[in-house]
């Protein structure tokens, strides 16, 4: 090849790079291009919104119209326009969104108070009264650090890493409505104020609303196990029919007879000829009506009884000839199927939960977390939360958390999780990482399989530098 060919060759290579280069700018400025459109469109409904609410002289026309407010509030709501205003605003050891969970089991250490306001109620303590019944509540707020608002139909979890699912099957902040939903437990209720622990939200978080948690109803598999209790406990309960005329049972049993019955269960070895006598002594009669009749439930003294006298019954006939007795005996004994008595509808296995594979077998495995020495010396420095101590100590202090050991777990949780996003996982993996629990600055890095926590100083202070 001459070398005239091979300065071409090169040349062809270099323009090949530099179109795959401009490729992706171009890729990346539609990219950029789609979300300024949304956000555009999105500036433009708020402004209708706004402008719609003046008329033209420039006045409110809520001003204009004292009666309206309630009218287009209800009117608002029918067509779908929705108002809200958040009900307090959380109080986390979360302040940042680098380190928080992104599911409240992850870290069951972590501490929040929320505040109800009271320009919601004028009693905000009166609209928490009975919530401490219950352990836990869902949490309803607003991803309110999302950062833009544009949003995608696909959307690329961490626990994928990488790989494209429909934002709907997520749990990605990057919605239409940015509204979250999470599973936190309450602690306890002071006044106005909820503290709760397994949380997954940031400090200043918007809530929308709070709701109890009932397994009952909001678990299915706590709802399949109680229908099969229901089930087995009507099993358990045999029902007679009352008869139409006298509304009542016969239940004929001589008092005499039912000494030596129990005799006979309590003394196995007495004459069986007196134990026969009992046995053609007893009369049980169970009237069953031809028509529908009520149905009644039997103490359980008494279906003990029925059991005993119906497996003495129907013991081997190998008993002395009081044939008659017996069988008119057995004749007057009828059994009927259990009524079965739901309080809730039956759920068969149809209703059985199913998740995503990538759920129960994500592709990122969870971490190893380790403590160098100085780390576990830096962290047994800090003083738990609402502990007498002198006021002039110069020990830093948990806002939240109630003891090192405590704040070791959230640390832990957080860190087996790989809470670095995809880019930071695959382009910055030997970076350092950096996120602040309560009232600490946390430094660590990732390795093959587990993270080290190399430093925990007070929030505030000075970060070391990244040395790569």
């Amino acid at each position: 090849m001459t070398p005239r060919c091979e300065h071409c060759g090169e040349n062809v290579k270099k323009i090949n790079q530099q179109v795959s280069v401009m490729r992706k700018e171009i890729k990346n400025l539609r990219q950029t291009l789609d979300g300024a459109v949304r956000a555009h469109r999105k500036h433009l409904m708020s402004l209708q919104t706004a402008m719609s609410k003046i008329d033209l002289t420039g006045h409110d026309k809520k001003d204009c119209t004292p009666s309206s407010p309630s009218l287009s509030a209800q009117d608002a709501l029918e067509q779908g326009k929705i108002r809200m205003v958040p009900i307090g605003y959380i109080s986390s050891c979360f302040s940042m969104k680098n380190g928080t969970p992104r599911q409240p089991t992850i870290c069951g250490t972590s501490r929040a108070q929320l505040q109800i306001q009271q320009s919601v109620f004028n009693n905000p303590e009166h609209a928490l009264v009975g919530l401490e019944q219950y352990s836990h509540v869902w949490i309803i707020f607003l991803f309110h650090k999302n950062g833009h608002l544009s949003y995608k139909a696909k959307v690329k979890p961490p626990r994928l890493n990488g790989q494209r699912v429909g934002v709907y099957s997520t749990r990605s902040p990057h919605r239409p409505n940015s509204l979250g939903l999470t599973l936190a437990k309450l602690d306890t209720i002071q006044g106005d104020t909820l503290h709760l622990s397994g949380i997954d939200m940031i400090a200043g978080t918007p809530v929308l609303d709070i709701k109890p948690y009932i397994p009952e109803y909001d678990s299915p598999h706590t709802r399949r196990v109680l229908d099969s209790q229901q089930h087995e406990s009507n099993r358990d309960l045999p029902t007679v029919s009352e008869n139409k005329e006298t509304s009542s049972l016969n239940f004929d049993l001589d008092q005499d007879a039912q000494f030596k019955l129990e005799d006979s269960r309590n003394d196995k070895d007495k004459d069986e000829g007196l134990y026969l006598r009992g046995k053609s002594e007893t009369c049980l009669s169970l009237t069953h009506s031809q028509t529908a009749g009520a149905q009644l439930f039997l103490p359980r003294e008494t279906v003990s009884l029925l059991k005993e006298v119906e497996s003495f019954v129907n013991k081997d006939e190998t008993s002395p000839p009081d044939c008659k007795s017996k069988n008119r005996f057995s004749d007057n004994v009828k059994t009927e199927p259990p009524a079965l008595i739901m309080d809730w509808p039956c759920y068969d296995g149809d209703s059985s939960t199913t998740i995503a594979d990538w759920i129960r077998e994500p592709l990122v495995s969870s971490l190893d977390v380790h403590f160098t020495p100085n780390a576990q010396k830096q962290l047994e420095e800090f003083l738990p939360a609402h502990l007498s101590e002198p006021s002039d100590c110069e020990r830093p202090r948990f806002k939240f958390l109630r003891s090192p050991e405590e704040a070791a777990a959230a640390i832990r949780g957080v860190l087996s999780a790989d809470p670095r996003s995809v880019y930071r996982r695959t382009r910055c993996r030997d970076r350092l990482f950096f996120f602040t629990l309560d009232t600490a600055d946390i430094t660590c890095w990732f390795g093959q399989g587990f993270a080290e926590v190399l430093q925990v100083r007070p929030a505030g202070s000075q970060r070391p530098k990244d040395p790569f």
